[in-house]
């Protein structure tokens, strides 16, 4: 599935208004039905992509760093460009911003990021009175397991185990 593109900075937020919408509240914590869930994916795999990226470019930058550092140390000191520099640190701070506010804004429409480098998300969801974990992995085409709050990756369950048909909407 292709991460969902924006034209303009006003139809990502009317998008994202929209997905926000969706939401239905329980308590303080945000759950959604597997429908709403499934939904969402195209907007949540395109913030998640984007983080994912600003992550490799913010390590990228830091081996730069990091390499430099141990030149410096190992020649006793060597001429180092300055404003080159200058423009790398403003670019790791750029990345780090952008993936802050992207991950961010994941958290805000209620979702768990649980692990960045894999793209593992979970999305709270009702069922017979519990909360359990619809769990999605970047590269799966839609949400096909389930765990509870205490299992974690791997307790994942078969969402057929408690949800025999996908296309209809009983998890609430």
């Amino acid at each position: 599935m292709a991460p969902a593109a924006f034209a303009s900075g006003g139809e990502e937020i009317q998008l994202r208004t929209a997905v926000a919408a969706k939401v239905q509240y329980t308590g303080a914590m945000r759950t959604f039905t597997l429908r709403e869930a499934q939904s969402m994916l195209p907007v949540l795999e395109s913030l998640l992509r984007k983080s994912m990226e600003c992550k490799e470019r913010l390590e990228e930058i830091d081996q730069e760093f990091s390499a430099l550092g141990e030149r410096i140390f190992l020649n006793g000191g060597t001429l180092v460009d300055l404003r080159g520099l200058r423009e790398r640190k403003a670019e790791r701070d750029r990345a780090a911003d952008l993936a802050k506010d992207t991950l961010a804004e994941i958290d805000a429409i209620g979702v768990q990021v649980k692990d960045l480098e894999s793209g593992l998300l979970d999305f709270p969801c009702m069922h017979n009175e519990e909360v359990i974990l619809l769990c999605w992995k970047m590269g799966e085409p839609t949400i096909t397991h389930y765990h509870g709050t205490e299992e974690g990756f791997a307790g994942r369950r078969p969402i057929e185990e408690i949800f025999p048909r996908q296309g209809s909407d009983s998890i609430q």
